[in-house]
């Protein structure tokens, strides 16, 4: 897929807001500008970054890290128990 990315001034994405959706769903990237200068992208949720080899094999590491806990002082602490201390503070 060939990613096209347009300026478009926010009056005209104000006039013509369906259409440009309608481009964003085909996989256009739109830039918003205001007096010519940038102030917001519009990507389809689809288009979102995905995450490396590396990333999800570090979000592995750290989930099963996080389910033996961490030992912090003279206690050991999971995520369950740092949950429930957060929310009885409430």
């Amino acid at each position: 897929m060939v990613m096209v990315m347009q300026e478009i001034s926010l009056r005209e994405i104000n006039q013509h807001f369906s259409r440009y959706m309608q481009a964003v769903e085909k996989g256009e990237e739109i830039i918003i500008t205001r007096r010519g200068k940038p102030i917001a992208k519009l990507v389809a949720v689809a288009a979102s970054r995905k995450l490396s080899d590396e990333q999800v094999s570090a979000r592995k590491r750290l989930r099963k890290r996080m389910k033996k806990g961490f030992h912090l002082g003279g206690e050991s602490f999971d995520r369950e128990d740092l949950h429930e201390r957060s929310t009885n503070h409430c």
